[in-house]
């Protein structure tokens, strides 16, 4: 079976289904996980998803913005962040006051949502990096402190900051990170990890997260259930009308595009920026044309390729 990559995107509904309102026709969205479980990803002339994950793109909002939400705006910001035993379930300005968040990587794409969701929250954010240049995309991104995990102290770095301990750790790297993350966790926090860069095996010493009463979550948005997908949509969608997740260079986050034509060179170049996890890759698509259908009693989007002025933007 042929599988079209690329899990997001944004553009312009130009047709809908007899069972979806008319009135989405020319409604400006931003999709997620096009391609999870399904042969039509984004980097086609058409795909077709369920209407739910063609979610309205605020007009202030341009694609390339569209394009960089999904999963990686809804993983490890949403899901990490909502949680924790005594945190709240769901993201908005005020429900993070008073609380301290340790995003481990805020050079990277997952980072600079966590940063970006968590200020919008009104967490005081830390962020780790690995050098200086990655510490001023992280404060680009809006953390309020950056420590760099090679050099001097973090530990101590951290705790200065946060006497008592941070309240939740947004991990990318948890078998490299995790004696940090417990030596500055306070007790009964949280380590919600979204990826294990490296592939380090993760020993847990169990007496001492029993003592400390670690709540240790591991997070992915494909199998967290239709209400906790539902939530994440949600409260990105109110982060994003609010401005608060801008993406480029003065925000953080640089953006690589490519041509249609060039998709199998987006990935090799997005795994050569990872390494540095400090960019996005973007696949520049000339104009989206999306049509909603109705299959198997689900609402569906069909997306194709049409008007020359509209660019989509494509995650990779």
């Amino acid at each position: 079976m042929e599988v079209t990559p690329h899990l997001e995107g944004a553009g312009t509904i130009d047709v809908v289904g007899e069972s979806v309102d008319q009135s989405r026709v020319g409604q400006r969205v931003w999709l997620f996980m096009a391609a999870a479980g399904r042969p039509t990803g984004t980097a086609a002339e058409f795909t077709v998803v369920p209407a739910g994950q063609a979610v309205p793109l605020p007009d202030e909002a341009g694609f390339d913005v569209g394009a960089a939400l999904g999963v990686p705006a809804s993983t490890a910001p949403h899901r990490a962040l909502t949680v924790a035993e005594d945190g709240p379930r769901r993201l908005r300005p005020g429900a993070f006051d008073g609380k301290v968040v340790l995003a481990a990587g805020g050079a990277g794409e997952v980072g600079h949502a966590v940063i970006q969701l968590a200020r919008w929250a009104g967490a005081t954010v830390i962020s780790t990096i690995s050098s200086p240049e990655k510490g001023r995309l992280a404060i680009a991104a809006g953390a309020n402190h950056v420590i760099n995990y090679r050099e001097g102290d973090p530990t101590a770095d951290i705790r200065k900051i946060a006497p008592d301990g941070v309240d939740i750790v947004a991990e990318v790297a948890l078998g490299t990170n995790l004696s940090l993350d417990l030596a500055v966790l306070r007790t009964s926090g949280t380590i919600s990890t979204y990826a294990n860069d490296g592939g380090k095996p993760v020993e847990l010493n169990v007496l001492q997260n029993m003592v400390l009463n670690t709540r240790l979550q591991l997070v992915v948005l494909y199998t967290a259930g239709p209400e906790a997908r539902a939530a994440a949509v949600e409260d990105v969608s109110a982060a994003l009308r609010s401005g608060a997740l801008p993406v480029g260079a003065e925000y953080g986050l640089p953006l690589v595009r490519f041509p249609l034509n060039r998709t199998a060179d987006a990935p090799r170049a997005g795994l050569g920026l990872r390494r540095s996890r400090n960019a996005r890759v973007l696949q520049e698509i000339t104009a989206w044309w999306a049509r909603i259908t109705n299959a198997n009693e689900h609402a569906e989007v069909e997306v194709r390729w049409a008007a020359p002025e509209v660019q989509i933007y494509v995650w990779t």
